[in-house]
């Protein structure tokens, strides 16, 4: 069965749809075919269709930006033509009003669309979702696209979860699935059940593009999925592209971390040094880039192996081997990431800037600046002194990952257990990775405590789905 035919047809059958699936599965492609058939659709009707894409951080909408721009280029050209390319986030498309909480477009000014598509809905918490809903035109579609088994919003509520709690076994009833059979021309009985009404809007995309039989990776997100303790112990043994080191301590002296951190930073910093040829922009658009390559992440916070203890390590690990000329304040090379929405600057709570000389920013007045990404491509140029919600990040939480990939990630296990340690937080870190994935802490013997412990939340929305 071709799942992602199938979730074209679930969306031009009704108002509501959810494609949830792991990383590499099709999701963007296929919301990007969703998206041409329906604006074809209302073409032919002479109708314009009228689409928003959003996302719920800055990040993931840039990402979004990029997936769409190169799936639609794979379209034929009177289709693509039908795709928009622009994603904003669901702040922005709603209208924050700054120090209300409360958003221009609500029930009583609805958003002016037919179609709006969610980009990341596991990161949606209830208050957005019900934002969202309010703003939403009566007769307008909806999709949300996400990993139903990822970790949910960091606020109230898990939406895209209590949404597909009984997915894994569709349970299309006989009406859904002999419409699914003459549509798609895919014999689907094997997914026909007596579902709840909600899920005959959903759709699970299986089959990972990214992750073949040979990734490691994938062999480890699946078997931490899945609670299967014997085998997230014994996959290490298996694979080349998944590694763990068991360290002492969270310590400058340790060579293997030290090793690690630098054979991970230095190619981004190098570029530094190398400094733009010609124009700025694309330097720093390069710059952008690498810097995505490698990231360190952790459950906590605070504690040596959490966001403070890592990204103070790391700065003097690099500041020892010369690579940057401080280990504190501002400097060159620092990235940073926002923390708080600043709307008089146009920066999102997630996004992350690059600390670059003044002169690379094209200003001559000294100094430093540091350079965004806006999910449109649009590069910000920003004073340091402008910037007062910022912090260094060579590490982050998992939590603030959430829309992200990145070539190489390091996850840190902390000292101490801890309620944080879910199996959601374990398979969202492992995701972020893309070609290699490293698990490094003092206590190993954590990660099956966190395989076995499941993430709980009462938020009410699965008793009122029935």
């Amino acid at each position: 069965v071709h799942w992602q035919s199938v979730a074209a047809a679930l969306a031009a059958r009704s108002a509501f749809t959810v494609v949830s699936g792991g990383p590499g599965t099709g999701k963007t492609t296929t919301v990007v075919q969703i998206i041409a058939l329906l604006a074809g659709l209302a073409a032919d009707q002479g109708r314009i269709l009228r689409i928003a894409l959003a996302a719920p951080t800055g990040k993931a909408a840039a990402r979004l930006t990029e997936s769409i721009r190169q799936a639609a280029a794979r379209l034929p050209e009177e289709l693509r033509a039908l795709v928009p390319e622009e994603v904003t986030t669901l702040h922005r498309l709603l209208g924050r009003r700054p120090g209300s909480g409360q958003f221009t477009h609500n029930a009583l000014c609805k958003l002016h669309i037919d179609l709006l598509v969610v980009d990341e809905a596991s990161m949606v918490d209830m208050e957005m979702m019900a934002a969202v809903m309010a703003a939403l035109p009566e007769k307008a579609a909806l999709i949300l696209l996400g990993d139903k088994d990822q970790l949910a919003s960091v606020e109230a509520g898990s939406v895209l979860g209590d949404l597909c709690r009984r997915a894994e076994r569709p349970g299309y009833r006989a009406e859904t699935f002999a419409w699914l059979e003459k549509n798609t021309g895919y014999a689907l009985r094997e997914a026909a059940g007596e579902g709840g009404e909600i899920d005959q809007h959903i759709v699970i995309l299986r089959h990972s593009h990214r992750f073949g039989p040979q990734s490691g990776i994938g062999a480890l997100a699946a078997a931490v999925n899945a609670g299967d303790q014997e085998r997230v112990e014994n996959v290490w043994h298996d694979y080349t592209d998944i590694n763990r080191l068991r360290l002492k301590s969270a310590s400058p002296a340790d060579e293997r971390l030290a090793a690690l951190i630098l054979t991970g930073y230095r190619p981004f910093l190098e570029l530094y040094r190398q400094g733009p040829e010609g124009k700025n922009d694309p330097w720093c658009r390069r710059l952008l880039e690498a810097f995505n390559h490698f990231q360190l992440l952790t459950p906590a916070r605070h504690g040596a192996w959490g966001v403070e203890g890592l990204n103070h390590l790391t700065a003097m690990i690099l500041y020892q081997a010369g690579l940057i000329a401080a280990s504190e304040g501002w400097y060159v090379g620092r990235p940073v990431l926002v923390t708080r929405n600043d709307y008089s600057l146009g920066l999102m709570n997630g996004d992350i800037g690059l600390t670059i000389p003044a002169d690379a920013a094209g200003s001559e007045d000294g100094g430093l600046r540091v350079v965004f990404q806006a999910a449109s491509g649009e590069l910000k140029k920003i004073s340091p002194a402008r910037l007062s919600e910022v912090e260094t990040v060579y590490a982050m939480t998992v939590h603030k990952s959430q829309g992200s990939e990145f070539e190489h990630t390091v996850m840190a296990l902390p000292e101490y257990d801890s309620p944080l340690l879910t199996r959601e937080l374990i398979y969202t870190g492992i995701t972020r990775a893309r070609e290699k994935f490293t698990l490094i802490g003092c206590r190993p013997e954590l990660l099956s405590a966190a395989v076995r412990r499941r993430t709980r939340r009462a938020s009410g929305l699965g008793k009122l789905l029935g």
